[in-house]
């Protein structure tokens, strides 16, 4: 069975093909024939989770999973959550998103944040959403080179290192991303 992952990217088209195990062929926009880029309007992981996989479900009746991630702060109520990716301004511009994130937590003495993942699956025309969270401090100046967002600056409960600091394969056991897909990896399994 055919199914597709709402990304263009196929480095995690392949990652996540691998998890399966050959249960489904796991296709990328592209490859589906989706040119058009999915304009993630939604207010929260779980809405933007939704359009991009209702988009390819509704358009091209294949069935679809979605992801949407964000970083929450509390400190600054939950900011930047959905808006993670253009927090500093620019649509995807780490740097700019990093600093803006650390002048606002300059004078706060609670670091607490999560990063949370949202996956939406349409499978057949009916959707499931599965939920992935990894909970941790912000520090005040980024550490390590790896990964990529504000894994420089977020340091996950119970690690000494940042994200930033942590091999693939680490990091994918503890991350919010990886959490998330695993659940749906499961759901997967459990149907098939």
């Amino acid at each position: 069975m055919k199914i597709c992952f709402a990304t263009r990217n196929a480095g995690k088209r392949n990652e996540i093909q691998s998890m399966l195990e050959g249960m489904f062929q796991v296709q990328t926009l592209d490859e589906i024939g989706c040119k058009e880029e999915i304009a993630e309007t939604g207010t929260t992981l779980e809405e933007n989770s939704r359009i991009k996989a209702s988009h390819v479900w509704n358009n091209y009746k294949v069935s679809c999973f979605a992801d949407d991630s964000g970083l929450e702060v509390e400190a600054l109520n939950g900011a930047p959550g959905v808006y993670s990716s253009s927090y500093g301004g620019e649509e995807g511009n780490a740097e700019k998103n990093i600093a803006r994130l650390l002048t606002e937590m300059k004078s706060e003495s609670n670091r607490r944040a999560r990063f949370r993942t949202v996956v939406t699956l349409i499978l057949n025309g009916v959707e499931h959403q599965f939920e992935g969270i990894c909970e941790g401090v912000i520090l005040n100046e980024k550490v390590g080179s790896k990964g990529f967002g504000y894994d420089p600056v977020f340091r996950p409960d119970g690690y000494e290192i940042t994200f930033a600091e942590m091999d693939t394969a680490t990091k994918n056991a503890i991350s919010h991303r990886g959490k998330a897909v695993r659940k749906l990896i499961a759901f997967l399994t459990m149907i098939k």
